[in-house]
């Protein structure tokens, strides 16, 4: 069932109506209402406080890899900084406004390069902000703004061509980044990644400041924003899995009129929840050459990360779905099920999985490898969990160079085998067939 059908059901349209869970202008009223959220949030806090703000993902780490060692020792301060759930938004909303009166301070001084650094960390941050925020509203759209604006500042004064992009989506757009490698010569075709984060990921972070791994290596990329995801939302677009079938198409139809994109070398990459949606994108749509992702979210109805991780991860999809009553959440979520578009899929698949992914069990991600309709490789890491790190991550194939690198290889045309491999916690590869 696609969300548009969910929400016009008779049912949950009247218990709307009668809770007030919607307003005039079409959003939900309030932020979501999760009972294990609510009665938890003691535990959360104390949590948080024993372990900082990477409790449940590697969040600074991301933030590195994307603005750079220029933002370690703020990194180190929101480490030691927040102590509950509650310091997260507004911690991020002053290093934000930092950045972006650094940039504007460097920018009337004439410094293009420091000037250009923070406005591109000023909106990774004023982004980041909005993680957190599950409740429309101005502080939300604020947010948003700001991040927009700065990244509209970054922009001018980025050492390679950037457009923001809107991809039509029912009668509305959702939006997306396109970036083209630096050095492009009139006339020349470059192939393209289309990215998906994940659910606490967003399109401005999913090319780096400096030393991209696809730029480097000639790539265009179409960072896209889909249903339910980041600043969608925003745009009252939530989550639907038909809607990003849907989204596919549309990109395949963007990129073709992209004189400088090689339409026949389009391939995907998506991460975390990611790995789910750009596997919907493409389900359909023939002109995806190859996908690769990382950190698996197959879980169909997300048990392990709704109902065994840390509450946040479902309050968040269900601010993506649009939806603040959990009841009516519990029968949507049965919505998030590859099983219909699994086996549609026929460009070679590449997943990075770790052994012990504490949110999606490693068995669902091999049942979906099962299901695939075309050439599989899956890399299993030992002891690893779901941001992939560890001995067997730091001693075998690092995930996003083997990525790119596959990926390449897969737009040559070369062949590969369906395979599944071990990589054991001193960097060495077991090989099974899948076929």
């Amino acid at each position: 069932m696609q969300r548009r059908q969910f929400l016009r059901a008779a049912p949950f349209a009247a218990l709307a109506a009668s809770a007030g869970l919607a307003r005039a202008d079409g959003f939900p009223a309030g932020e979501p209402h999760m009972k294990r959220f609510d009665e938890q949030r003691w535990a959360l806090d104390n949590i948080i406080q024993a372990n900082g703000i990477d409790w449940d993902q590697g969040h600074t780490g991301v933030l590195l890899r994307a603005c750079g060692l220029d933002v370690q020792n703020e990194m180190i301060a929101l480490r030691a900084g927040v102590k509950k759930y509650a310091d997260i938004v507004p911690a991020f909303e002053r290093l934000a406004r930092k950045r972006e009166a650094m940039a504007i301070e460097a920018e009337k001084n004439e410094e293009t390069i420091p000037a250009r650094d923070n406005y591109y960390i000023a909106a990774v941050y004023w982004a980041t902000s909005m993680w957190g925020n599950e409740e429309h509203g101005p502080r939300l759209r604020n947010a948003n703004d700001k991040k927009r604006e700065n990244f509209t500042k970054y922009m001018k004064l980025a050492d390679h061509r950037i457009e923001w992009v809107e991809i039509p989506y029912r009668g509305k757009t959702v939006p997306a980044i396109f970036h083209l490698p630096p050095g492009l010569q009139a006339g020349q075709k470059v192939p393209v990644i289309v990215a998906v984060p994940g659910m606490d990921g967003f399109k401005e972070r999913s090319v780096s400041l400096r030393g991209d791994g696809w730029l480097e290596r000639g790539y265009a990329v179409l960072a896209i924003e889909g249903p339910g995801y980041w600043e969608s939302p925003v745009r009252g677009i939530f989550v639907d899995v038909g809607g990003w079938v849907e989204t596919g198409k549309e990109v395949v139809k963007w990129l073709r009129a992209r004189p400088e994109i090689d339409a026949e070398r389009i391939a995907a990459t998506g991460s975390s929840f990611g790995s789910f949606f750009s596997a919907a994108m493409i389900s359909e749509e023939p002109a995806f050459k190859a996908c690769a992702v990382t950190g698996t979210c197959y879980d169909i109805g997300g048990h392990r990360i709704f109902d065994e991780a840390s509450p946040t991860f479902k309050k968040r999809f269900m601010f993506m779905s649009g939806i603040v009553d959990e009841a009516e959440f519990e029968k949507f979520r049965l919505t998030i099920d590859w099983r219909p578009f699994a086996g549609k899929i026929k460009a070679p698949f590449l997943i990075a999985a770790g052994e012990a992914d504490e949110l999606c069990p490693l068995d669902a991600t091999e049942a979906f490898v099962k299901a695939l309709g075309g050439p599989r490789q899956l890399v299993v890491y030992q002891d690893s969990r779901h941001s992939l790190a560890g001995p067997s991550v730091a001693n075998g194939p690092e995930p996003r160079i083997q990525q790119a690198e596959w990926i390449t290889r897969r737009l040559q045309g070369k062949p590969m085998v369906s395979e599944r491999w071990f990589v054991d916690n001193g960097g060495r590869v077991a090989k099974t067939s899948l076929a």
